[in-house]
């Protein structure tokens, strides 16, 4: 029995049905795919690596204290694995729309927080595996991993061995969680106070960090005269755009910055694209953006847990020059690297570690019904390996990476890396962006203009 972490449990209370907080992504391979039955015993091999892919969140009666994770008695690994195939002639649009329809649907609460689906019938003979899996369970830079324990670097397919037999351990009854728990968190403030009290720099240090965070957060609330927030739906529209990984490199070579900057930049210039298309006044205005960046230690590199902070970005769509684009936002994360913002915010995430669970959950639902947004959307860079992965001897072509929209938030993008190549997911609510697919050409056309006018 483990008590979620404070952030961990935000992204399930921030969660409705009309906004699931799962991240995901959609994998496509090359050469015909393999037989179901063999994916289900490949995966079963990997489960014992990832414990919590057998366990379900319990919430506290009373909410007394944050929810819990624990064994899920009834895991069935056919449950979470499913098997479908596209219309013909299975090309992008029909994986798109069965990417969206799935990506829209709520996880499961009584069973663990994620799914995976094979999907044979792509053109060219290839095939797609789409992962689902709870925010709360990870954050996108530990989601690679996650995914990287199903795959492998050599195209052998591996032996199938039977797995050691695994028995849940028995689940607690909800007197059993509400009293252990309850006792349990005084003496973790009480731990934390005595802490201080041993070592007042870091407690200082830590006060500090957190009022420069308030200080941070407080121009944050303001709304946004744009259409890209507003009331969302249940429904979503997914799609990717793509770039050469060696197109952005030679652009931060020639033009300055980093490979973030270039892809902030070009994301900068997909959004003016977009708004330009809708008519909207932008010029001298720009949209902020939440960009998720990791704290995760080198110690905490093979946990499980939500270690993200946030910055908040301004990307100048309406500047029309794109290298004064790269230019402005280069300038913005220099100051934010040199202010310390990241760590302050992480010390607020922090602090919100001693909330009591129903102030928590209260919290979450009124950020989600707010009227008021305080960003336009949320823009996550993820690296990830730089050769071929396999998945049992098929090549994987490409990754696209899903992160979700919430609130009033109507778009997010998540570029994620691989082998020479970057793809941009993009996910946006279906009844108010029809025309999302002037976003991701706009991106497309970014990386290009910015390639072109780089010195």
């Amino acid at each position: 029995m483990e008590t979620l972490g404070a952030q961990d449990a935000s992204f399930l209370f921030l969660e409705t049905p009309r906004n699931p907080m799962h991240v995901g992504s959609v994998m496509i391979f090359e050469n015909d795919p393999p037989p179901f039955d063999d994916l289900v015993a490949h995966m079963a091999t990997k489960l014992p690596l990832v414990p919590r892919y057998r366990q379900k969140v319990r919430f506290v009666p009373l909410r007394l204290s944050r929810p819990v994770w624990i064994d899920d008695p009834d895991f069935r690994l056919e449950y979470h694995l499913r098997h479908t195939a596209l219309p013909k002639p299975g090309g992008e649009r029909e994986l798109l729309n069965l990417a969206s329809r799935i990506f829209s649907q709520m996880l499961d609460r009584s069973k663990p927080l994620w799914e995976s689906w094979l999907v044979e019938g792509l053109e060219h003979g290839r095939w797609a595996v789409i992962n689902k899996v709870h925010h709360a369970m990870v954050d996108g830079v530990s989601g690679m991993d996650l995914t990287a324990t199903i795959l492998s670097l050599t195209p052998e397919i591996p032996a199938f061995e039977p797995p050691e037999p695994w028995t849940p351990e028995p689940e607690p009854s909800g007197w059993r969680l509400g009293t252990t728990l309850a006792a349990k968190q005084p003496a973790d403030i009480a731990r934390a106070i005595a802490s201080g009290a041993r070592h007042p720099g870091r407690f200082i240090e830590g006060a500090t960090n957190a009022l420069r965070g308030v200080s941070v957060l407080a121009p944050l609330l303001r709304p946004h005269d744009t259409s890209l927030t507003g009331p969302t739906g249940s429904h979503r529209r997914f799609t990717w755009a793509h770039a050469s990984l060696d197109d952005v490199k030679a652009i931060r070579r020639a033009a300055g910055g980093t490979v973030n900057d270039v892809v902030l930049a070009a994301i900068s210039g997909g959004f003016r694209e977009l708004l330009l298309s809708r008519g909207e006044a932008i010029e001298g205005t720009s949209i902020r953006s939440m960009v998720p960046v990791s704290v995760r230690s080198e110690q905490e590199k093979d946990t499980y847990n939500n270690r993200v902070s946030t910055l908040f970005v301004d990307l100048p769509v309406g500047i029309a020059d794109p290298l004064e684009r790269l230019a402005h936002i280069h300038e913005q994360m220099e100051k934010f690297k040199k202010s310390g913002r990241a760590v302050a915010a992480d010390t607020l995430v922090g602090l919100t570690g001693f909330a009591p669970p129903l102030l928590l959950d209260m919290a979450g639902r009124l950020i989600a019904h707010s009227p008021v947004a305080t960003f336009d959307t949320v823009t996550t860079n993820i690296p990830g390996p730089q050769f071929p992965l396999y998945l049992l001897g098929r090549p994987m072509r490409e990754i696209v990476p899903f992160v979700p929209i919430n609130a009033r938030l109507r778009t997010t993008v998540g570029i994620f890396s691989y082998n020479g190549g970057m793809t941009f997911g993009i996910n946006s609510d279906y009844d108010t962006v029809p025309d999302v697919d002037v976003l991701a050409a706009g991106i497309e056309g970014g990386v290009l203009e910015l390639l072109k006018a780089a010195p």
